[in-house]
């Protein structure tokens, strides 16, 4: 019957991260083998035992997998193997140094009443290489940017258990698209790539991509689009009428006469300004004036200025 890390820690299966931490301190002061100089040998498996059990729970997918499939078969690793494993270190001992043994326990790596402590000074030289990021695009549409959404994305991920085996995770993320969010913002899930031995997994980054929209453009905060309209349109008055991104009807009454650079501003009437979604930008209205390829001796007759 394999051991039960919680119960080692002495914590419930509910535990937090800080709670994991607090009772690891507390197991390993406990068991610091110079405090058992007659049985020194006991002390250090159960140190082992205690940072094994911290090693596995206090990391989320491996915690996630012994919850699942419960202590690996074996022998049991020593601390020094986790920590050699998870940390490139040299221990000081006797004036000079070698890779971490039982003998690493000493006070002369870790004071008697500090030992976490002296974990963190001792350990923090090194540690596993992290895999590059694995970047993915996340298409939105203006719709999307604008009013905001949310998006679950399936993601599959392998992950070799401390057994050596393989197994594939299918897993959802979700994200909170934000009104005015733009082209290339990042959202980042941190180590949610592929889980191997003796490397950190990569962080999985979307990276957002407007989609083009039939009406409008975009640039920056504002919005642009363009109307194409007879000469006679420009010359006698043109009501813009428009459906905004948000599904609203503007109608825009235009009284001057539209010259072929004419453009009409429509203040706050463009994309939400991110971390200010009550704000937005200005609306550019641009004109293509369609003019005749020829007029008739009529159409000619009737010009007047």
């Amino acid at each position: 019957m394999g051991a039960d890390y919680y119960k080692i820690l002495g914590v419930d299966r509910n535990a937090s991260s800080d709670d994991l931490k607090k009772a690891y301190e507390k197991m390993a002061a406990k068991w610091n083998p110079d405090k058992y100089p007659d049985n020194k040998k006991e002390a250090e498996a159960k140190l082992n035992r205690v940072c094994e059990a911290y090693e596995v729970l206090s990391d989320p997918q491996k915690r996630a997998m012994f919850d699942t499939y419960g202590m690996p078969q074996g022998s049991p690793r020593s601390a020094d193997d986790i920590f050699s494993e998870y940390f490139d270190f040299t221990i000081p001992h006797g004036g000079g140094g070698r890779r971490g043994s039982s003998s690493s326990f000493s006070n002369e790596a870790f004071g008697e009443d500090d030992v976490f402590h002296s974990f963190n000074r001792v350990f923090v030289v090194g540690g596993p290489k992290k895999a590059p990021p694995i970047e993915n695009r996340l298409p939105c549409t203006l719709e999307e940017l604008y009013k905001g959404t949310t998006k679950k994305i399936k993601i599959y991920r392998k992950i070799v258990d401390i057994n050596g085996n393989t197994i594939k995770v299918e897993e959802i993320l979700t994200i909170n698209v934000k009104p005015g969010w733009k082209k290339g913002t990042r959202i980042t899930f941190e180590e949610k790539g592929n889980v191997q031995q003796n490397v950190k997994p990569a962080d999985v980054v979307f990276i957002v991509d407007e989609k083009p929209h039939s009406v409008f453009t975009r640039d920056g905060n504002d919005l642009i689009v363009t109307r194409t309209i007879t000469l006679g349109e420009a010359l006698k008055g043109y009501t813009v009428r428009l459906t905004t991104l948000d599904g609203r009807i503007l109608n825009i009454p235009i009284d001057n006469v539209i010259h072929p650079n004419y453009e009409m501003t429509v203040p706050t009437e463009g994309m939400p300004i991110q971390n200010e979604p009550s704000k937005r930008g200005k609306l550019t209205i641009k004109f293509n004036i369609k003019f005749p390829t020829s007029l008739t001796a009529e159409q000619k007759a009737g010009i007047k200025f």
